[in-house]
């Protein structure tokens, strides 16, 4: 058997490789990948190994994203030191998750379930990854790392989505700030068109968040958001008329 750890933690993939070689007589890691770019790269050029062994977390975002960009034929096994609450909907679909610090029982564990399934039931699993993975890209919901949890975020729940320094947050209803990983042009893509607008280079907002809006100076809109923002949102002239039109038509 092949195995490919996706694991960006040198502590954590050690352990991964001591319990595999333990646990399962005969297994080859054949590589030990730390991003998902790395990653992308790496399943994209090379065949797919029997078994993957991934973290949910990694350097540059969540492993999710992987199954967003290349076809993985193989069973999945998810490794987290996150709370089960937020991981429901890939418990059902990958073959199992592991939490950190994983032993070697867990790991016997999931490799008799694996044994167990049948080559319809892993292939359902493997496109429930994807469908998960495609169901985000909707962007219905975001997990939010927050020390040691995984935070879920509602879409619905955002009043805006703001970027200084390189550096993007989401402010919600409440004025609670969460850290996001992805570009505003990224957001802009995967966010309902009807609920969120790009007001400018430094917002996105949320049409349930605006409070009322000012004419502002050189024929410009700013926008006063039920909460607070870091700074004022100012529309430009040349497009008040494509946010009027937004805001009408919600």
């Amino acid at each position: 058997m092949t195995v490919l750890i996706i694991e960006d933690e040198t502590a954590a993939a050690r352990n991964l490789m001591a319990i595999i070689g333990k646990e399962i007589p005969g297994a080859e890691v054949v590589a030990v990948l730390e991003s998902v770019e790395e990653s992308v790269e790496w399943l994209a050029s090379h065949p797919c190994p029997d078994l993957l062994l991934v973290d949910i977390h990694l350097a540059d975002g969540e492993s999710f994203r992987i199954f967003e960009r290349v076809d993985v034929a193989c069973p999945v096994i998810f490794t987290t030191a996150y709370d089960r609450y937020a991981l429901e909907a890939f418990r059902v679909n990958s073959i199992d998750y592991l939490l950190k610090p994983i032993k070697a029982e867990e790991v016997r564990r999931a490799m008799e379930k694996l044994r167990r399934l049948s080559g319809s039931e892993i292939a359902a699993r493997r496109e429930g990854i994807a469908g998960v993975a495609r169901a985000r890209d909707e962007q219905k919901m975001f997990l939010i790392p927050v020390r040691d949890k995984i935070i879920p975020l509602r879409v619905s729940d955002v009043a805006f989505f703001h970027t200084t320094d390189e550096k993007v947050s989401a402010t919600d209803h409440s004025g609670a700030v969460y850290p996001m990983d992805r570009s505003l042009e990224k957001l802009a893509k995967v966010l309902p068109e009807g609920d969120f607008f790009r007001a400018n280079r430094q917002f996105i907002v949320a049409r349930e968040a605006v409070a009322d809006i000012s004419v502002w100076f050189g024929s410009r809109l700013s926008l006063n958001l039920k909460v607070k923002t870091p700074e004022r949102i100012v529309i430009s002239k040349d497009r008040v008329p494509e946010f009027k039109r937004w805001f009408m038509e919600g």
